[in-house]
């Protein structure tokens, strides 16, 4: 293949914008923003299954609360009955006495074990409570951090793609010039050598591979023709000729 040197020379350009729009691709996809979103994510959505089991353990102690109060009241209540009738002499029997005074003990000592579930439920409560207020300031720090990091994120990432743009105009800019078929075999050797595909030709060294050129290699170099398009024999990227080949 052949193309006029300074095409040639424009691969270079060429290949310095697509490989600065590889490091921009790169960096958009490794901020460090995204392990940390991921990482928020994941603690925001644990903690919301937190602030609602929490939540669940404190409405159902609620209810048991209100439970055992009713039941405390309904034995209260049984026993002021029971005192009243008592009290107002209507029973005579001494059998019915004996029995009303034995009802009106046990329902004492039904109501102090009741009264001691109410204190008993009343801590597990305030417990509850507890946790569900360190349960939802968790939950609701680790929202704002994770909003914190997606702000940081969507800015870094804004500073990325205006780069991005500008450097994709200048490389339509350069690219509409180059020749169709030596831009065919550019982008092909992209593809099939991670990214680069043409390299400079600096100091007897391809900057591609890295490798110096044998003497053997060096000689077919100096007898090309200026328009030939040259590969290094080592990585087979297309291989620029410029004043610094130290030809």
């Amino acid at each position: 293949m052949n193309a006029a040197p300074a095409d040639q020379n424009r691969l270079l350009d060429l290949q310095a914008l697509d490989s600065r729009l590889d490091q921009l691709a790169h960096r958009r996809k490794s901020l460090p923003e995204h392990a940390e979103i991921e990482q928020r994510g994941s603690e925001v959505t644990q903690l919301r299954d937190l602030v609602v089991a929490a939540r669940t353990q404190l409405t159902d102690t609620e209810r048991e609360q209100t439970k055992a109060e009713q039941d405390v009241e309904q034995v209260r209540n049984r026993a002021a009955r029971d005192q009243k009738r008592l009290d107002s002499g209507a029973v005579t029997s001494p059998k019915d006495l004996a029995n009303l005074q034995s009802e009106i003990a046990s329902l004492a000592k039904r109501q102090s074990d009741l009264e001691d579930v109410v204190l008993e439920v009343m801590e597990r409560l305030e417990s509850a409570q507890t946790r569900v207020t360190e349960m939802t300031a968790r939950k609701e720090h680790a929202e704002r951090s994770l909003a914190e990091a997606e702000e940081r994120r969507d800015a870094a990432t804004a500073e990325i793609d205006a780069e991005r743009g500008k450097v994709e105009r200048e490389r339509e800019t350069v690219a509409a010039v180059i020749p169709a078929d030596l831009m065919k075999l550019y982008q092909r050797l992209r593809e099939q050598q991670g990214g680069i595909g043409a390299a400079r030709l600096y100091q007897r060294r391809c900057e591609g591979c890295r490798v110096e050129l044998s003497m053997a290699d060096l000689n077919a170099v100096r007898a090309a023709a200026a328009d030939e398009v040259l590969r290094c024999e080592n990585c087979q990227r297309i291989l620029v000729r410029t004043g610094e080949s130290g030809l």
